[in-house]
């Protein structure tokens, strides 16, 4: 199925579904199947789930940072063409950054890991690619001997980072051009050659570009959960939605050029030109907008971070047992809306079905 085609089917009666009942109160409603694709707000919530599930293992006692790389717009423009190459170097461009500079001994002289995870939009829905990390605070010394942490409160300069990033943004970009990997329409059809892409780039070299990093997260908690809203989050999500038709879509925004204040505002758009913000933001086929790097990469990662809880006198967690008495698995997570009792499928209808359930289910004689 096409992505638009997805788009369409999406929680409709073209893909099937089913009915849950509430076993004490009787309410019931049907719930229509998700098209599944990763850029779906509903598929995504179980999967980010499963997702912090495995990372909670991951996570250690001490100091987290977030650090964001953001791209220009107007070379953002021409990933909107490249997106697999660009955002791939952006990737790689912020990884070898935080990384090259972490090892500097005048910096902090460690090797270190993190989380990268790629964001292509703004609150609008207009083209905002940048990569949001997630570092811990500190590494192993260069012969991995004993951990470095860094100073409480405080990462690395953000200027060191934003001019490191900036060069090898562009040393990447310029070794794209020259392999003739890059593509150009419209205005910038111009920009395939060679002259005239390095007098474009040329004003971008002083410019300041943005690195932004917040303060530590409060622990290992927040982190978590600062994760699961980040992860898996896709352009827009359901709770931002108003009201849709076939003529126009109306959601909420934050206007972040306001700099004091409230700054929600409720933006409505054609229906054809929502869709077409959306799909912006549809990354190609087979591209990880999840990534590892340093420490937390490849498949020495399990072993490194046993290794690390040592140093840090951190034992590893231990894993919660079964309970025998959770729900059954057509139990769904969620309880009732109504009186909180577990909600449980009592039917589930194929694709181009409907369903057939009409009474409230009843509550089965144990």
């Amino acid at each position: 199925m096409s992505r638009e085609g997805a788009i369409e089917a999406c929680r409709t009666e073209a893909l099937g579904g089913h009915v849950a009942g509430c076993a004490r109160c009787g309410h019931h409603h049907v719930a229509y199947n998700s098209c599944k694709n990763r850029h779906c707000p509903k598929y995504q919530g179980p999967a980010a789930r499963d997702w912090m599930a495995a990372r909670a293992e991951d996570l250690l006692p001490v100091e987290y940072f977030h650090v964001v790389f953001t791209l220009p717009a107007e070379i953002a423009q021409i990933a909107l063409w490249n997106k697999k190459v660009i955002y791939g170097l952006l990737f790689r461009a912020s990884a070898e950054t935080v990384t090259t500079i972490a090892a500097d001994p005048k910096r902090l002289g460690a090797r270190i890991g993190m989380t990268s995870v790629l964001h292509t939009w703004g609150s609008a829905l207009t083209h905002h690619p940048h990569i949001h990390m997630i570092v811990p605070g500190g590494g192993l010394s260069p012969d991995g001997t004993r951990w470095v942490a860094c100073k409480p409160g405080f990462f690395l300069h953000v200027r060191v980072l934003s001019r490191l990033f900036r060069r090898l943004f562009f040393e990447g970009l310029r070794a794209l051009h020259h392999a003739g990997e890059l593509a150009f329409y419209g205005d910038l059809e111009r920009l395939a050659q060679a002259n005239a892409f390095a007098a474009w780039l040329k004003p971008f070299r002083k410019a300041g570009w943005v690195v932004f990093a917040k303060p530590p997260f409060g622990g290992p908690e927040a982190v978590l959960a600062y994760l699961s809203r980040y992860t898996h989050r896709v352009a827009i999500s359901n709770h931002r939605l108003i009201s849709a038709d076939a003529e126009t879509v109306a959601f909420r925004w934050k206007d972040y050029r306001i700099k004091s204040g409230d700054r929600a505002r409720v933006m409505r758009l054609a229906t054809s030109e929502f869709i077409r913000r959306f799909l912006m933001h549809v990354l190609p086929d087979g591209f990880h907008r999840i990534r590892h790097y340093g420490l937390l990469a490849g498949a020495t990662r399990k072993a490194t971070i046993v290794r690390i809880r040592g140093l840090l006198g951190q034992r590893a967690p231990e894993r919660e047992a079964q309970d025998p008495s959770e729900p059954a698995p057509l139990t769904l997570r969620e309880p009732c809306p109504c009186c909180g009792g577990p909600m449980r499928i009592i039917e589930i209808f194929r694709r181009g079905q409907k369903p057939t359930s009409r009474a409230p289910p009843r509550e089965q004689a144990a």
